[in-house]
């Protein structure tokens, strides 16, 4: 499948994604950019860490503030290959993420257009702009292939 014309940073995401696949994993990918420039990226790793936080969000949050030596990524944006769940959303707020992107849209676990909709309750710290839909239809057609596999 082609990923053009996807920016640089989802095409990276999907590529963690496969990579996450590879290992047994689901397939989901992130990366961190700050002024046009990718400091983080990571896919999920639960099971290779023993660790159920370490979904890709998470793993590049933690990269990414190694990296700029800060807890507080303002002007940093998330590309991610599905809708976080509660538990990445709240991460990315207390980040202070400016710009959310992510692929597909997760109805059953997402807590951003779905669920929860962290961002939009008012006791939510801080609320990135969030975009979706970029690199959706292969995002969508690694995640039902990879669980297609497994039932």
């Amino acid at each position: 499948m082609t990923r053009w014309p996807l920016p640089e940073p989802m095409a990276l995401a999907l590529d963690e994604a496969r990579a996450a696949a590879e290992a047994g994993e689901v397939p989901v990918g992130a990366a961190i950019v700050l002024e046009g420039k990718v400091i983080a990226t990571a896919h999920n790793s639960p099971r290779a860490l023993n660790d159920p936080s370490a979904h890709a969000e998470m793993l590049a949050i933690r990269e990414a503030a190694r990296v700029l030596g800060n807890e507080r990524l303002d002007q940093c944006e998330l590309w991610v290959t599905l809708e976080p769940c509660a538990m990445c959303a709240g991460a990315i707020s207390h980040a202070r993420i400016t710009r959310l992107y992510y692929a597909a849209s997760d109805p059953k676990g997402g807590a951003v257009e779905h669920g929860a909709r962290l961002f939009d309750l008012p006791e939510c710290l801080h609320r990135p702009e969030v975009y979706s839909g970029m690199g959706e239809a292969e995002a969508g057609e690694m995640l039902r292939a990879f669980f297609k596999e497994r039932r």
